[in-house]
């Protein structure tokens, strides 16, 4: 399972199945890989108010680790991207908040999520909500039209870290920004180390340590960039909101080269 494309096809048929757990009344999470909830993982982190306003069906398929939205601090008419946008819970949100003068993409490989989240948005009338197939690595998007990328533990899935933090720097306009959840390592845990704590779709072996992540979101040319640890997913590793900056003078995306790019890569990541 050391390929790339075996890897991604493990994370796109997990996700598949937690898609048709949920249209066949189950619930499946991110950490547990059953249909058990795993406290770590899940809807627990968005307020009462915004869940009761979603569909039943995007919020059983929230797998992710925090909630991003907290921090993006989104605004009226701005255009958000959500990558990994599973069953559609952050961009329906996202939806809401930016109003019917903006737009909320969400980016998903897995058929089964994509027709799930269509479905949540039919039921929920979000009409400036789009979803897009395609795999956070290459984003079907023009460059500079994104005002605010978010994703909800998915980059850890990733098999090309340092070709996702480009594409967010791509898309993104000058002076964009992202928002971002995620499980994150403590620098002293090395990639066998995470793997030993959980498995590649259960979000846990593919996880960036904190070096790491800064490390490849400044390869890419972002600034600013901050890493807050939230609640703990394992031993040694966390959940963390990662907030950075695409500097307003920026022109393009530099090649993520050398150590930077090395320590994006990880080797141990896992979709």
């Amino acid at each position: 399972m050391s390929d790339r494309s075996d890897l991604r096809e493990t994370v796109r048929a997990g996700y598949a199945a937690a898609a048709l757990q949920v249209t066949g009344g189950g619930t499946a999470c991110c950490g547990s890989g059953s249909t058990e909830i795993d406290e770590s993982f899940g809807a627990r982190t968005y307020g009462a108010e915004d869940l009761a306003a979603l569909p039943e069906d995007a919020v059983a398929a929230s797998l992710g680790c925090g909630n991003p939205l907290a921090v993006a601090e989104l605004r009226a008419g701005e255009r958000v991207l959500d990558l990994g946008s599973g069953g559609g819970i952050d961009v329906l949100l996202s939806a809401r908040r930016v109003g019917p003068g903006g737009k909320a993409y969400g980016l998903d490989m897995t058929e089964e999520m994509l027709a799930l989240a269509l479905a949540n948005a039919e039921k929920a009338g979000a009409r400036n909500a789009e979803f897009l197939k395609g795999t956070i690595e290459s984003i079907p998007l023009p460059a500079g039209t994104i005002d605010v990328v978010i994703s909800n533990c998915v980059i850890n899935l990733s098999v090309d870290k340092p070709a996702v933090f480009a594409e967010m720097f791509r898309v993104l306009r000058p002076g964009g920004r992202i928002g971002i959840s995620d499980v994150v390592a403590e620098d002293h845990l090395t990639p066998e180390q995470r793997a030993e704590r959980g498995n590649y779709v259960g979000c846990i072996a593919g996880a960036l340590s904190y070096a790491e992540y800064r490390a490849g979101l400044e390869a890419a040319g972002f600034g600013a960039v901050e890493i807050t640890p939230a609640h703990d997913v394992a031993e040694g590793m966390r959940s963390a909101i990662i907030r950075a900056v695409k500097p307003a003078d920026a022109q393009g995306a530099p090649a993520a080269t050398g150590t930077a790019a090395a320590a994006a890569g990880g080797g141990s990541c896992c979709g």
